[in-house]
């Protein structure tokens, strides 16, 4: 991918990192993520399936959340050794929540929460969210139809 490719590309689908990014970390960290997201890219351009550039950077993009999220809960564990104990949440924050919908996607695994994520957060076909998960369409297909079906009971 020449320089002039991956800058076209890079402004074609930084919207869409930017708002991957939006769901899974706080809005402070998105700038530095997305960065961090287009620096890897750029070191590893040479390994972008033609035509298949965004699901590659969603690929990147979830190795850097999940890298994000572990720096984030290591600092959290040394930051919690010092903290008082928090208060309860307000009654307000409590009816302003849906318990039931966050409750059951908890309990769902973090393989079933990014297959549904992948589909329906990001808007993703079958094929393109397979390549992301680097299987085949039909194994997504059938990852993304258990977890839903898992998701439908936990709601009910």
């Amino acid at each position: 991918m020449t320089p002039e490719e991956f800058t076209s590309t890079y402004r074609q689908v930084l919207p869409q990192i930017t708002k991957y990014l939006v769901r899974r970390v706080s809005p402070s960290d998105v700038e530095d993520l997305a960065s961090r997201i287009f620096e890897i890219a750029w070191t590893k351009r040479s390994e972008a399936p033609k035509g298949f550039e965004l699901p590659w950077l969603y690929r990147i993009a979830g190795f850097v959340v999940a890298n994000h999220r572990r720096s984030q809960k290591a600092k959290e564990n040394f930051l919690i050794l010092f903290r008082p104990r928090d208060s309860a949440p307000s009654a307000e924050d409590i009816a302003l929540s849906d318990l039931s919908l966050s409750e059951a996607w908890v309990k769902l695994t973090p393989a079933e929460r990014q297959v549904i994520s992948l589909s329906s957060f990001e808007g993703l076909d079958n094929a393109d969210s397979a390549r992301v998960l680097e299987i085949s369409t039909n194994a997504f297909a059938l990852r993304l139809s258990k977890a839903k079906a898992k998701l439908r009971g936990l709601l009910s």
